[in-house]
C-alpha cells in the first residue's frame, strides 16, 4: 500500500470509497460465479481482486441446498412472516465458513500493509498472519482433505461440496500468500532499509563479514544441522510440520546422479543472525545455504532450494470408544508430527527435480504447491517487531488496576470489594494480576475459604493461576479443576498441568466425553459470619496471563448467589456424569443457551412487529450457526435494527433487500484481538445484557460446555454500553460488510477526528489510575 485511497489493496477490499461511520450498505449482491471447481460463489470470497480474476469467470447454476427447517428439527416463529419470495434455505443467503475466515486474514494482512501503522508493527502483523493462515491451512484445509478422502459429499448451508472449498480456499490462501510476499519484498523491507534496519542478502557482504559469518557458521550452527539423504540405502527423510528446510542435490562426480538431501533450519537458533555492531542482518537459511561445504564435504552442491510443508491437525480418536483419555490425546499428539501434508510453500525458482521428489513422496496435487517469492516463514519476525526502536512501534502498554479493586498493596480485601457490588474487569485494560490472579490468590490464602473450583481451556506454559490452585490445596482447600485436554495445540501443555496438580491430590477433570469444555469459569465457596457465600469468575477469555496483554477480554465477579449456584451445577457436571437443563441465570451450552438466544432474537422480532422498541447488538469472534443467521433474518424482516461486531467467520450477509436490510455486519482489527462476547437485547427497554465464552457457532452451542452471564448491575450496563458504542463508532480499527461478503475499511469524514477503540480505552484506564 502506498498511503493513497487507490492501491491495488483497498480496491480489493472496499471496492471504490471507503463507508462513512453511519453508512450501511444496502444493496443486493447475488453473484454465484464459480471457478474450474464445480461450484465456487464469488459472494463468499470475502473480497476479491485482481489476483482472484481467474476464479470467478464462470457462472454457473446449482441446485439449491436441502436445508430446510424441519430437515434441522428447528422450529419457526409462527408469528414471523417470512415473504414467500424468500426460501431461508437458499444458500445464496449463507456465506461461506472458510472463505469468510480467510476474508478475516486479508484484514489481518492490511495491518502490515497500512502505512498508519509503526514500521515494527507492521513486521508483527507479517509474523501474525503466518501464524493464524498456518492454523487455517492445518485445521480447516487439513479437515477438507480429509472429507474428500473420506468420500464426503455433503454441502455445506452456502451450497458446496468439500472438493469446492478445498479447491477455492486453496486459491484465496495462495493470493493472499502471494500479496504478503510483495508486501515483504516492495514495502516492509525497503521501509526497514530506510529506518536503519538492514536484512541484507548473504553476497551482499564483505569478505570480512563473510569470515566472521562463517566463523559462526561452523560454531553455533553446524553442530546442530543433520542432513538427510534419499538414495537408495536411506529412506525418505520425515520433514517435520511447519519447518524451514532446505533441498540440496549433490554429485560426487561429473556426470553422476543427483542425490537429494533435507537439511532442516533449526528453529533454537536466532534466524536473524547479526553483521556487526548495527542493526544489519542476514537470514539464517542464507548462512545455511552459502556454507553447505562445509556440511557437505568433497561434493558438489549442484542445486538449492528453500521449502516448508504443513501437516495437516485433523487427527483424533473416538472418545466413546477411547479406554483412557490421556492415552489418546498422547496418541493425538503423536500422530499429527506424522499427519498427511497438505500445502508444500517453495521458493519460485525451484529446480524441476527438486519439486518433483517433494510432491511425488509428499504426495501432494499441484494445487497444494505454494510458489513464493520472499521469504517462506515470517513467524520469527516477532524477533525485529521487538527490537528496541521506540519510534517505529506503538507507544508500550501497561495493563493498569482496576478503579475499584486497586493493587495487592494498596487495595481492600477483593471479597469485600466484589461482595459490595459486581465488579467488571476488561482486558487488556485492566492487569490480570491485579484482577482475576488476584482473586484466586486471595482465595487461596484466605482461612476462611472451603473451596475454589476452576476450568482451564488455556493457560500460559509458566502459569501462576496452576501455580495458585495448588498453593490452595496446600492451604487445605477443596480444589477441583477442569482441564480440557482436547484445547487444540495445547493438549501437550495442559496434560504437563493435569499431571501436575494430581500429583498434589487435586481433584482433576480431563473433559466430558463428546464436548470440548470451553467454559472460562472459577467459582470460590467462603465460609462468612452469614453462612457460606460463593463468588464467582465469569470470563470470555483464558485464564492465560500473557495472552490477556494482547487480546481483549471481559470478566465478571459476583458474589451473586443464583450465578454461583449455577456454577455449582456446572462444576459438578464436571466431576460427575449428568448435565442440568435449566439455570436460575447462567446460559449454559449444552443445556439452555441455544434455545435462550433463539427466544431473545425471536422477542425482539416481535415486539418491532408489536410496534414497541427492539434492538439487538450482539459482539462475538463467529458467527457461524445457520439456524441463529436464520432467527436473524427473521427479525430484520421484522425491522429489528441489528448491528453485528463479527471478528472473522460471518456466514450472515447484511443488507440483502427483503432479507437483511436493517443488518450491519461490522468488523474491528487493530492493536488487540477482539475476544470478548457481548450480547444485547433492547427487550421493549427492559434491556438485557450478557457475556461469556461462547460464539454464535454450532460447536459452541451444542458440542461445548460454555457459560453466558448476565450483567445486571446499572453500572456495569454502562461500561458495556461505552464499549459496544465505541466499538460501533470506530474509524480506524473498524471494517463493514457488503451484501457480497466483501468489506469495506471505515474511515472518518474530513471534518471528523479519528476514533480509535484500542487507543480510546487505553487512554480512559490510564487516566482512572492517575486519579486514584
Amino acid at each position: 500500500m502506498t498511503g493513497n485511497d487507490t492501491s491495488e489493496f483497498d480496491r480489493a477490499e472496499r471496492g471504490d470509497r471507503p463507508v462513512e461511520p453511519a453508512e450501511r450498505p444496502t444493496e443486493r449482491g447475488d453473484g454465484t460465479n464459480r471457478d474450474d471447481a464445480p461450484a465456487v460463489r464469488a459472494m463468499s470470497d470475502g473480497g476479491s481482486s485482481a489476483d482472484d480474476e481467474a476464479d470467478e469467470e464462470g457462472v454457473d447454476e446449482k441446485t439449491q441446498l436441502a436445508f430446510s427447517a424441519s430437515a434441522s428439527g428447528e422450529t419457526v416463529d409462527p408469528g414471523a412472516d417470512v415473504p414467500e419470495s424468500v426460501d431461508l434455505s437458499d444458500p445464496n443467503y449463507y456465506l461461506n465458513r472458510e472463505r469468510s475466515e480467510l476474508a478475516f486474514q486479508r484484514r489481518v494482512l492490511r495491518e502490515a500493509l497500512d502505512e498508519k501503522n509503526p514500521l515494527l508493527e507492521r513486521v508483527k502483523f507479517l509474523a501474525i498472519f503466518t501464524t493464524n493462515v498456518d492454523e487455517f491451512i492445518r485445521k480447516r484445509v487439513g479437515g477438507l482433505k480429509q472429507q474428500i478422502a473420506a468420500g464426503i459429499i455433503e454441502e455445506t448451508p452456502d451450497g458446496l461440496t468439500p472438493r469446492e472449498q478445498w479447491r477455492a480456499v486453496l486459491e484465496e490462501a495462495r493470493s493472499l500468500l502471494e500479496r504478503q510476499s510483495r508486501c515483504y519484498r516492495e514495502q516492509i523491507r525497503p521501509a526497514l532499509d530506510e529506518a536503519g534496519i538492514h536484512i541484507v542478502d548473504y553476497d551482499e557482504l564483505s569478505a570480512t563479514e563473510r569470515r566472521e559469518v562463517r566463523d559462526y557458521f561452523e560454531n553455533s550452527v553446524l553442530p546442530t544441522l543433520t542432513p538427510l539423504t534419499f538414495d537408495p540405502a536411506h529412506p525418505f527423510p520425515f520433514i517435520s510440520n511447519q519447518s524451514l528446510s532446505l533441498a540440496v542435490l549433490t554429485r560426487e562426480h561429473p556426470g553422476d546422479d543427483l542425490t537429494f538431501s533435507r537439511v532442516k533450519i533449526p528453529r533454537n537458533q536466532v534466524r536473524f543472525v547479526r553483521i556487526g555492531e548495527d542493526d544489519r542482518y542476514v537470514l539464517l537459511e542464507d548462512v545455511v545455504r552459502a556454507n553447505l561445504d562445509l556440511l557437505f564435504p568433497d561434493v558438489e552442491v549442484v542445486e538449492t532450494t528453500l521449502f516448508r510443508v504443513t501437516r495437516n491437525a485433523e487427527v483424533g480418536r473416538d472418545e466413546e470408544v477411547a479406554e483412557d483419555l490421556i492415552e489418546m490425546i498422547e496418541e493425538v499428539i503423536e500422530e499429527r508430527r506424522f499427519a498427511t501434508v497438505v500445502r508444500l510453500e517453495i521458493e519460485p525458482d525451484a529446480p524441476d527435480g527438486i519439486l518433483e521428489i517433494l510432491t511425488r513422496e509428499l504426495e501432494l496435487d499441484e494445487r497444494e504447491v505454494f510458489r513464493l517469492d520472499g521469504p517462506l516463514d515470517y513467524r520469527d519476525f516477532f524477533e525485529l517487531a521487538d527490537l528496541d526502536r521506540e519510534a517505529l512501534r506503538l507507544p508500550g502498554w501497561t495493563p493498569q488496576p482496576h478503579p475499584r479493586l486497586g493493587t495487592r498493596e494498596d487495595g481492600r480485601p477483593i471479597f469485600d470489594v466484589i461482595r459490595d457490588r459486581d465488579v467488571l474487569v476488561h482486558h487488556p485494560y485492566h492487569s490480570f494480576e491485579d484482577t482475576v490472579q488476584r482473586f484466586l490468590e486471595e482465595a487461596a490464602a484466605d482461612p476462611d475459604v472451603l473451596a475454589i473450583k476452576a476450568a482451564i481451556y488455556r493457560t500460559a506454559s509458566d502459569s501462576k493461576v496452576i501455580e495458585t490452585l495448588i498453593d490452595a490445596a496446600r492451604n487445605g482447600k477443596q480444589v477441583a479443576v477442569m482441564v480440557e485436554l482436547k484445547a487444540r495445540f495445547d493438549e501437550k501443555n495442559n496434560l504437563e498441568w493435569a499431571k501436575k496438580l494430581e500429583e498434589e491430590g487435586i481433584h482433576v477433570a480431563y473433559g466430558t466425553i463428546g464436548y470440548k469444555t470451553h467454559t472460562k469459569t472459577s467459582l470460590v465457596v467462603r465460609e462468612e459470619d452469614d453462612g457460606v457465600q460463593l463468588y464467582s469468575h465469569v470470563g470470555t477469555g483464558n485464564y492465560h496471563s500473557e495472552t490477556a496483554k494482547q487480546y481483549e477480554d471481559l470478566g465478571l465477579l459476583t458474589a451473586d448467589r443464583d450465578i454461583g449456584q449455577d456454577l455449582v451445577r456446572v462444576f459438578n457436571y464436571f466431576t460427575g456424569h449428568s448435565m442440568y437443563r435449566d439455570y436460575r441465570k447462567l446460559l449454559v451450552a449444552p443445556g439452555n443457551m441455544r434455545e435462550r438466544f433463539v427466544d431473545l432474537v425471536r422477542e425482539e422480532a416481535r415486539r418491532d412487529r408489536n410496534g414497541e422498541d427492539a434492538r439487538i447488538i450482539a459482539k462475538m469472534n463467529r458467527l457461524e450457526d445457520p439456524e441463529l443467521v436464520r432467527e436473524l433474518y427473521r427479525a430484520s424482516m421484522a425491522g429489528v435494527d441489528i448491528d453485528l461486531i463479527v471478528r472473522d467467520i460471518c456466514r450472515l450477509r447484511p443488507g440483502l433487500e427483503d432479507v437483511s436490510e436493517t443488518i450491519s455486519v461490522h468488523s474491528v482489527v487493530g492493536r488487540f484481538l477482539e475476544h470478548s462476547r457481548i450480547f444485547y437485547f433492547r427487550a421493549g427497554g427492559e434491556e438485557r445484557y450478557y457475556i461469556g465464552s461462547a460464539d454464535w457457532m454450532t460447536r459452541n452451542l451444542d458440542n461445548r460446555v460454555e457459560a453466558i452471564a448476565p450483567i445486571e448491575d446499572p453500572r456495569l450496563r454502562s461500561r458495556l454500553d461505552e464499549i459496544l458504542e465505541t466499538l460501533l463508532a470506530d474509524t480506524r480499527n473498524r471494517w463493514v460488510m457488503r451484501p457480497d461478503g466483501s468489506y469495506e475499511p471505515c474511515r472518518e469524514r474530513v471534518d471528523e477526528a479519528t476514533t480509535d477503540v484500542h487507543a480510546t480505552f487505553t487512554a480512559a484506564a490510564r487516566e482512572h489510575t492517575t486519579r486514584r
